[in-house]
């Protein structure tokens, strides 16, 4: 019996060429380089841009349509949807939004109101639900966040923190937001922890959470949780007001406004 020869699609189809055009593409679309309604290069244009086989390319562009950034029609090509329609909370789009640059301020209080829904609830089932073994979790973090030393460490405690919480519900639903609030705290927390005195400034709202869970206390739960996300949505208000140009830095040489928000 002659050996079955391998497809040459699974043979050329590379994860590490579509992530690149992925990333790519996604940035340019997040950051409005691809703005809403513009359609996609064609298919072979992408092909000698990234120097990669049709497979890459439309592995590349079956994943965007996933994320909800383009819709792919026979004989109309490949266009941007609005960005209602984007998978906002999807780990790769919310990064190609916030991106490597200066973060777009606005962005963050969108997500920031995101987070005062979900959390505060969350923190009032936790300390009427949590495990001893919750309850140590909840500790371990909020002492690892009073010891950190730089930022990598303090990062990783205070997301530890706002995960231990969630999994304290016992609430499946609810744990499935694991992955978006995962997702939330990796763009809110750098801006957070590389902001003087912030960081430092929540910390007893975290302790008062923490403090109010292992008392199986959920209004003073709720209260907490809420004062830790008001804190950083405050502060993110203000450097939003700090970074907003003036009227005439953002007219545009035909006398037409530019959007104020930096990356998006």
């Amino acid at each position: 019996m002659a050996q079955a020869r391998s497809k040459p699609h699974a043979r050329l189809v590379k994860p590490g060429r579509i992530h690149a055009v992925l990333a790519t593409l996604g940035s340019e679309i997040a950051q409005d380089v691809i703005p809403v309604g513009a359609a996609l290069p064609p298919e072979h244009d992408l092909e000698l841009r990234f120097g990669v086989g049709r497979g890459v390319v439309r592995e590349a562009v079956r994943t965007l349509a996933a994320k909800g950034l383009v819709s792919v029609r026979p004989r109309h090509g490949t266009h941007v949807r609005p960005r209602c329609d984007w998978s906002l909370l999807d780990r790769d789009v919310l990064g190609w939004l916030v991106g490597d640059k200066e973060p777009d301020v606005e962005l963050l209080l969108w997500i920031q109101e995101v987070r005062a829904i979900i959390e505060p609830a969350a923190a009032a089932m936790a300390a009427e639900r949590a495990t001893a073994d919750d309850r140590r979790r909840i500790e371990a973090a909020l002492a690892a966040m009073d010891t950190a030393h730089d930022q990598a460490s303090a990062f990783a405690a205070d997301k530890a923190f706002h995960l231990a919480i969630l999994d304290a519900t016992h609430n499946p639903v609810l744990q499935g937001f694991r992955g978006a609030i995962d997702t939330i705290l990796s763009a809110i927390l750098p801006v957070a922890i590389g902001s003087t005195g912030w960081f430092a400034g929540n910390l007893p709202n975290h302790a008062a959470a923490a403090h109010a869970i292992a008392a199986g206390d959920g209004d003073e739960a709720r209260a907490a949780m809420e004062q830790v996300v008001g804190y950083t949505r405050s502060r993110l208000a203000k450097r939003n007001v700090a970074a907003r140009p003036s009227s005439a830095s953002r007219r545009t040489t035909n006398g037409k406004l530019k959007r104020t928000s930096h990356v998006s």
